[in-house]
């Protein structure tokens, strides 16, 4: 092992800026509305102009092209772009790009961002085949896919049971994952499940979507945007609110095929296992912590039963465990590591996980409606598919 590779990066950079449009179903607003909204409310945070900014991240699924957002911004010096994908694994990996772009001089000040009309535009649940979008046409994923799996519910279901069969799993504790988000959620006034509370009779009896996974075991669709501003550590000391030093970032990917987006999952030798487990072993080195050093984390929630998997393959709690551990209050705040503190994908908004980073950043600075108490070490996952990213968020 390199120092390079542990230290290379730890700390020398810092997100001094982060901002959000509402959460809706129906935002009235265009994509690029969305992105330019987010941005500006990023900027003011950091207390920078666009001026101040010359790179900009963006994911492969964004319908909102780097120099799109940097005109509506009125950017004249872009010196760096890039971007990454697609959707859950990348906003970890989009603040990894900026930290490189940042160290590697190609860049000062890098705006991260993501955009999606996620309800009233593009359904990101529905299948391709179904959507008027893409004409029926279908998409690669079809030539590995079993016939009949065209969601990605119905492939995060047969992982749920696969659980259930190894290791006694049960409903109840899938629920006490979504009851917990919905918890953090009703102390949020920005999420979108605010007002609307949950009981296990309410999860247990919702209909079931793809069994054994019900209602409220899928993620919100939400029409928003995030955005956060990443600089370097000195010059972050300058900006308006106190730095959030990203600690480490960390991106892999699990041997055996890749293809398509979803169905890889179902090719690898054990379908409970997701590219967390290694990604966490990078991250954990070079931070130099470990998972009894996390004091809160934001855990990707595309599905109930991706948080259970990640509780697992990031050491908090052992293979096959899971269920006991969110259960008897693994999760919950005063638990062994709180999770999702603003409500998360299933309860605030999907935000394809940049929310999650923002909440991460709220919890290191004290400002979150679900505050830890002396929060100082943040862990934000991305890490539903084939491939993965994450960041540990720390104090300054």
């Amino acid at each position: 092992m390199s120092d390079q590779d542990t230290l290379g990066h730890r700390d020398r950079c810092a997100i001094v800026g982060i901002g959000a449009t509402d959460y809706s179903r129906d935002s009235g607003r265009s994509d690029l509305t969305l992105a330019t909204q987010a941005a500006l409310a990023a900027l003011d945070d950091a207390g920078l102009s666009p001026a101040d900014i010359d790179g900009v991240v963006r994911c492969d699924m964004d319908t909102v092209l780097h120099s799109d957002l940097a005109d509506s911004l009125g950017i004249d010096n872009l010196t760096y772009w890039s971007e990454v994908g697609p959707g859950g694994v990348a906003p970890c990996a989009m603040v990894g790009q900026a930290v490189g772009a940042i160290l590697s001089g190609q860049a000062t000040a890098v705006l991260v961002f993501r955009e999606l009309n996620g309800r009233s535009g593009r359904r990101f649940g529905l299948s391709a085949a179904a959507d008027p979008r893409v004409g029926g046409a279908g998409s690669y994923d079809e030539f590995f896919a079993p016939y009949g799996l065209l969601t990605p519910g119905q492939i995060f279901a047969i992982m749920a049971r696969r659980h259930m069969i190894e290791y006694g799993t049960r409903a109840e504790d899938l629920g006490h994952i979504a009851l917990t988000c919905r918890a953090r959620a009703n102390a949020n006034p920005a999420a979108q499940m605010h007002a609307r509370t949950l009981t296990m009779d309410d999860y247990l009896s919702a209909r079931m979507i793809s069994d054994p996974l019900r209602l409220f075991d899928f993620c919100l669709e939400t029409d928003g945007a995030c955005a956060v501003v990443v600089t370097s550590t000195p010059r972050a000391r300058d900006c308006r609110r106190p730095p959030v030093l990203i600690r480490a970032v960390a991106q892999g990917a699990i041997p055996g095929p890749q293809p398509g987006i979803q169905f890889p999952v179902l090719m690898r030798e054990s379908i409970i296992e997701l590219p967390a487990r290694s990604v966490a072993r990078t991250l954990y080195r070079r931070a130099g912590l470990g998972p009894d050093d996390i004091d809160v984390a934001q855990i990707y929630d595309c599905f109930t039963i991706t948080v259970l998997l990640q509780l697992e393959d990031w050491g908090f709690c052992e293979k096959g465990e899971a269920g006991p551990f969110v259960a008897t209050g693994g999760i919950d705040l005063g638990g062994r590591i709180p999770i999702n503190t603003g409500g998360g994908h299933l309860s605030e908004g999907y935000i394809h996980g940049m929310n999650h980073i923002l909440e991460g950043v709220r919890q290191i600075r004290g400002e979150s409606t679900s505050q830890v108490p002396g929060a100082e070490v943040c862990l934000v996952t991305s890490t539903p598919l084939p491939p993965g990213s994450a960041l540990v968020l720390t104090a300054a």
